[in-house]
């Protein structure tokens, strides 16, 4: 999870971006996608002269970003407010609905909608019969919900290093990591941007290996203008708040295989019969089951933002390259690179490295306090999720010391073995992110950006001094 002052989940936890709290002053919050289209926010002229706002210069910037999520009442609510008043608030017809519309949406035969996206991971493992004994592959550049599910069926997560220009799983070091145990490997489109799913599939295929994208941040991105969650043997979306099509808290399941899906749904609903999982009547609950329905109402919501999905994704789009190149000719600044295959990103974060050598030094701390500063939020990202404590307790419980030799369980020397250098340099020395929200602003909003970098790194010197 990110390491700063506050968390990815703290980011929009009260709905709004008041999340981020210390970072983001009430006067940087409150502007809507529409109000954004209209005006720059830009409240200040810029001058490279002035002194960097966090040693009392005048910021670049001192209006807000556009909210997220947004909301339209005028548009968004009849549906919504129809199923508040039927008392029909359980899974039944509008969860339907936007499991279709998903589906047609990314261009998968079918879906299925959970409580989230952590638990769609789960379900997919469980459903490609990944559990006790198993190992498999994760990018270790990643949130915890895509860990926690391999660990809860009684998998071993293995961290492959990821490749830092492109912050995805590098192909190049999938096979170094392939044992006897290993049936799955969990590519991760982290951050919207998509990992190189034409490599690792070829990888899968050759090891005869289980792929379930984790698509969880990717909605509509694209590579060879098919979309991301569509290649492996499932694809699983996270709609989270903070997520580029917001509910709160859901997910969904998409694949086009029927005996899968059918799993997967009897699966969510106890384990009881669906689709091909049947019996004769009375014969109840069939296989192994959790509770994860999605309600009427969460539905609902998923369709008012799914309107605005593509067009927003265009946006996004559009305001990402903008920003990249104007901030990729500022010395220290290297911006994300897209895989040469991909037609679409998702940008549910705008990622760039950033170098202190070119800052004269400049700790990247500093380098996010000043930036927060001139009225640009900002975060460092993921810490390092290949070595947290988590990890130990799961070697130390007891189901782990049943399913595993000891040779596999000491902790030091598990660490040893999934070390990510490169990982370790992402997240302790170079990530920063941008949120997705700011992407919905104007071009002006994005050279507001790339004009507080510049001023940072004209002054950086002066800012040396602060601890």
């Amino acid at each position: 999870m990110p390491s700063n002052h506050f968390s990815r989940r703290e980011f929009l936890k009260q709905n709004s971006l008041t999340g981020l709290g210390a970072v983001l002053t009430p006067s940087l919050l409150g502007k809507t996608v529409e109000q954004n289209s209209i005006q720059s926010h830009s409240s200040v002229s810029f001058s490279i002269a002035e002194p960097p706002a966090l040693l009392g210069g005048k910021p670049v910037r001192s209006q807000g970003w556009p909210t997220w999520p947004l909301w339209k009442p005028e548009t968004d609510e009849k549906q919504l407010l129809e199923i508040i008043r039927s008392g029909v608030w359980s899974r039944a017809g509008v969860v339907t609905e936007f499991e279709a519309k998903w589906a047609e949406t990314v261009g998968a035969k079918r879906s299925l909608a959970v409580v989230n996206g952590t638990n769609a991971i789960m379900t997919a493992l469980t459903q490609l019969d990944i559990g006790g004994g198993d190992e498999v592959l994760v990018p270790p550049y990643t949130f915890i919900g895509t860990v926690a599910p391999v660990i809860a069926t009684g998998a071993m997560p293995i961290f492959v290093d990821v490749d830092p220009e492109t912050f995805q799983i590098d192909p190049a070091k999938i096979e170094a990591k392939i044992t006897f145990r290993t049936k799955a490997i969990i590519p991760v489109h982290i951050l919207g941007l998509p990992a190189n799913m034409p490599q690792i599939l070829a990888i899968a295929k050759k090891h005869k290996l289980v792929v379930i994208e984790d698509a969880c941040q990717a909605h509509l991105a694209e590579i060879n203008h098919q979309k991301v969650g569509t290649f492996g043997d499932a694809g699983c979306f996270s709609f989270q708040n903070s997520k580029n099509l917001a509910i709160g808290e859901a997910g969904a399941i998409v694949s086009n295989n029927d005996a899968f899906m059918d799993r997967c749904f009897s699966y969510h609903n106890y384990g009881n019969p669906y689709g091909m999982v049947s019996g004769v009547i009375g014969a109840g609950t069939l296989i192994q089951g959790n509770k994860l329905r999605l309600t009427e109402y969460q539905a609902a919501i998923g369709l008012a933002q799914l309107k605005r999905l593509d067009a927003q994704t265009s946006l996004r789009n559009e305001n990402a390259a903008y920003l990249k190149a104007k901030i990729q000719t500022i010395p220290g600044i290297i911006p994300y690179k897209l895989y040469e295959n991909v037609t679409r990103a998702a940008f549910h974060l705008f990622p760039f490295r950033y170098q202190k050598e070119a800052f004269k030094g400049l700790s990247r701390d500093i380098f996010l306090k000043a930036l927060s500063a001139e009225g640009i939020p900002c975060l460092k990202g993921y810490a390092t999720l290949n070595n947290m404590p988590y990890l130990n307790d799961a070697l130390q419980s007891k189901n782990f010391q049943k399913m595993y030799p000891k040779s596999m369980l000491d902790f030091k020397s598990y660490v040893e073995r999934n070390q990510c250098p490169q990982n370790d340099r992402l997240c302790n020395e170079e990530a920063v992110w941008l949120t997705q929200n700011m992407l919905l602003g104007t071009r002006t909003d994005m050279e507001d950006i790339a004009n507080a970098i510049e001023k940072i790194y004209t002054h950086a010197d002066k800012l040396l001094s602060l601890k």
